[in-house]
């Protein structure tokens, strides 16, 4: 079985407030240009969660991690 990882544990490890991370990622996959696999992987009105080591789980990581630095 594939391990899934939430946008509750993902902001859990990296210290950011879950509304913000949303409204991050809700940015970041609306640009596919920039972020193609976000996009593909995100779906309306289903909880954020990623397959552990997919790109689209990288490309997460890589948005709240640039975004969590900024704001500090």
């Amino acid at each position: 079985m594939t391990d899934i990882i939430t946008l509750k544990a993902l902001c859990d490890e990296l210290k950011i407030d879950p509304r913000e991370a949303r409204e991050r990622l809700r940015a970041a996959a609306s640009d596919a240009k920039a972020n193609p696999e976000l996009a593909k992987a995100r779906k309306p009105r289903t909880p954020w969660q990623w397959v552990k080591g997919s790109a689209a789980e990288k490309e997460a990581r890589c948005t709240l991690s640039a975004s969590s630095v900024s704001s500090k």
